[in-house]
């Protein structure tokens, strides 16, 4: 796993992908124990 990707604009793609994904989970997970609070 290299630390510096050769390709930018991909890395910063993938890494905006990765970010967007665990922000996405992070709400779903927060709609559940919203809902499961009584």
């Amino acid at each position: 796993m290299p630390v510096l990707d050769p390709n930018p604009q991909h890395g910063q793609k993938k890494m905006l992908l990765v970010f967007g994904a665990f922000f996405a989970i992070f709400i779903v997970i927060a709609v559940i124990a919203t809902l499961a609070s009584p």
